[in-house]
This record gives structure tokens, sequence and C-alpha cells, in this order.
């Protein structure tokens, strides 16, 4: 089986070389100068979308045009595998535009380079099979646990709401931090600390993906507003104090 992982970014390129530890993996990144991750081969466009399964490591807002112009190209019986860290909006996508002859897998590695550096095993990636045989779920199933990882089984629609209330908001809160240029101390407490790291972790991602990630999922709006209401909420507690002491 020959895996084409169809983009190479921050992301992609770390995906590709994790998978590249089991199976064969052909790359292909629109920036050609991009360096190849170890154990991948450079495929051409062409390649790497006629593999046995095609794996799309591409930005959430750019998804529905480029499955669009590639859908033609897929071989029957492939197999066709997003990333987004959104699912109902790739979902509906691949649904309405690749031809019922490839297989689809909705997946989404919960995890990156950074959370990944030491390794994938026991972290989670969110498994929901849209249009596959039954012994192909089995044998993706069984791929990811060799890799060690945690496999949760949920829908597109379960998916997003869990993660507008993890992924989204830690996202928010650290793009929030990072806006104040917070550093490292030397009596900073763990808490602080942590709080560095989530700024780190998320800050580290690319733009567009934080984003993506709000304007994408259906239920990071409502996560937003009630973010701003516990921040009034507290606001207006300590106005409240200041007035009793004045």
């Amino acid at each position: 089986m020959v895996i084409g992982v169809y983009g190479l970014g921050r992301f992609g390129g770390f995906w590709a070389k994790t998978l590249a530890t089991r199976h064969t993996v052909l790359g292909w990144s629109r920036d050609a100068s991009r360096p190849l991750p170890p154990g991948v081969r450079r495929g051409s466009e062409e390649e790497v979308l006629s593999a046995d399964v095609v794996i799309l490591c591409v930005s959430i807002s750019a998804f529905e045009d480029v499955v669009q112009r590639i859908a033609s190209k897929l071989k029957p019986g492939a197999l066709l595998m997003d990333t987004c860290s959104v699912k109902v909006h790739p979902a509906r996508v691949m649904l309405e535009n690749v031809p019922k002859s490839v297989e689809l897998l909705a997946t989404h590695p919960m995890f990156g380079p950074d959370s990944g550096k030491n390794g994938v095993e026991g972290l989670p990636l969110v498994f929901s099979p849209l249009r596959m045989e039954e012994e192909h779920v089995k044998v993706w199933k069984d791929h990811f646990k060799n890799l060690g990882l945690n496999l949760v089984e949920m829908t597109p629609e379960d998916h997003d709401k869990e993660a507008a209330c993890t992924q989204g908001i830690t996202h928010f809160i650290g793009r929030v931090l990072g806006e104040l240029k917070l550093e490292p101390s030397s009596i900073a407490t763990t808490g602080y600390r942590d709080l560095l790291d989530i700024v780190r972790q998320t800050c580290n991602d690319p733009w567009q993906l934080f984003v993506d990630l709000q304007q994408y999922n259906p239920y990071t709006v409502e996560m937003r507003q009630d973010v701003h209401r516990a921040i009034a909420t507290m606001l207006n507690k300590f106005d409240s104090i200041d007035a009793l002491d004045g």
C-alpha cells in the first residue's frame, strides 16, 4: 500500500514522517523547495493523487477548492482521508464532491509537531468513517492502533461540538494571552508556566489555522460568547467590590 500525503506544511510534514515509519509514503507540496521529511519520497502531484490512500493536509479554508480540483484525479477504489481540525465542513465537502468509487474517512489527529515531538503513542485521533467497507474500517483502525494512537470514534457533529469547548477555547485563550506578550519569570508558579506553554503551542501554529478553527466550526461562536460573558461577569464583580470600598 502506498500513501500519498498531499500538503507538506508544518503538520503535513510531521504526519508524513510519522506514517513513513510503517508505510511507503509519497509526499507533495505546492512549494517544491520545502524540505522532504525523513523517510518520505517526493512524488509529483499526479503520483500522490494516484496512490492507494490519499491524505489531505491542507488548510481548512482551502479544503473545498482542493477537493473540487482533485476529486476526478483519484483512482477508483482509493481511500481519501482528511486531517482537518474541524469535521462537519470537510465531511460535507468530501461526500458532495468525491466520486462514490472512492472511499472516505474523516480524521482529526489531536496533536501536532509540538505535542507529538516525543512520539504519538497514547495521543488521540478522532476517527469518523464516512463511506467505507467495514473490512477497510477495521484495517485502518489497526493501522492507527499500531502507531500507538488512542482511537476515538465519533461523528463529525459530535466532534465539532466537543472541540469548540476544548480545542477552540484553548486556541482562543492562547492567542489572547499571546497578545499580552507574557515573559518567563524566575518566580513563576507552575500555573504560570502552564499558561506560557499554552501560548507557545497555540501561537506556534499558523495564524490561518486559528482563524479556520473559529470560522469553520459552527459551535465556536457560542464558545466565544460564553468567554465574553464570563469576562464581563468577573469585571462586574470587581466593579461591585470597588463600589463598596468607595
